[in-house]
């Protein structure tokens, strides 16, 4: 008895430092069983932890690819021409940019604004608005293995839901309702289109393989 008590206690305490809000989502998936919500949570925490290098490794490679060959294209400062840049969007997130390397009392370098946009603003050079500029310039920052070129959608399509992703986990939200094996293995891809170091770099370092579950991972949905 004492056991199941100091048991109640400890899921309680638990619930209480996630908030039920946020412990809620994972007592769905285990219907109402707080040993295997306590265990998805587990799960949760631990494969957002393996996906933060291969993600970390995508958006640092496709906004260097992304500088590098605008640059060679346009000139240094592309991302402040707004003969380029046609997204309202896009321009407020590199004054932002500038303005919190100004405000850490730092010298406002191309580089230092490429470093600081979010990965938002390289994302939405994917778009259908930047089709144009994909054919011109764009399409040189990746090639298949093969060495065949690629379209501009074989990047908006998986790049969409990955962000998203992405934003979940820095946000410590649920993610294990989504095919993440898909999504890791579309994150690889794209990063071996951009750098073939940089996607071996990443099936050395990460731990997604060894974290994720061979087996389907069990969740309640809700009718």
């Amino acid at each position: 008895m004492q056991d199941s008590d100091d048991a109640a206690s400890a899921f309680a305490d638990l619930e209480h430092a996630l908030s039920l809000e946020r412990f809620g989502r994972y007592l769905a998936w285990a219907n109402g069983d707080r040993t295997r919500a306590v265990e998805l949570y587990t799960l949760n925490t631990r494969v957002s932890e393996s996906l933060y290098t291969p993600l970390q490794m995508l958006e640092v490679t496709l906004r260097n690819r992304i500088h590098a060959v605008m640059q060679d294209a346009h000139h240094e400062t592309w991302f402040q021409d707004e003969a380029i840049i046609l997204k309202a969007r896009q321009i407020e997130q590199v004054g932002m940019a500038i303005s919190d390397i100004q405000f850490d009392r730092k010298d406002v370098t191309p580089g230092r604004i490429v470093a600081a946009l979010t990965f938002s603003f390289w994302t939405t050079m994917f778009g259908p608005d930047y089709e144009t500029l994909w054919q011109q310039a764009l399409h040189r920052i990746a090639r298949r293995p093969d060495g065949k070129g690629l379209r501009r959608k074989d990047f908006s399509g998986p790049l969409h839901p990955i962000r998203t992703i992405r934003n979940r986990i820095a946000h410590h939200e649920p993610v294990l309702g989504w095919d993440l094996r898909k999504h890791y293995g579309n994150i690889l891809s794209m990063t071996e289109w951009l750098s073939p170091i940089a996607a071996t770099w990443c099936r050395t370092h990460c731990r997604f393989e060894d974290v994720y579950p061979q087996e389907r991972i069990a969740l309640h949905q809700d009718d």
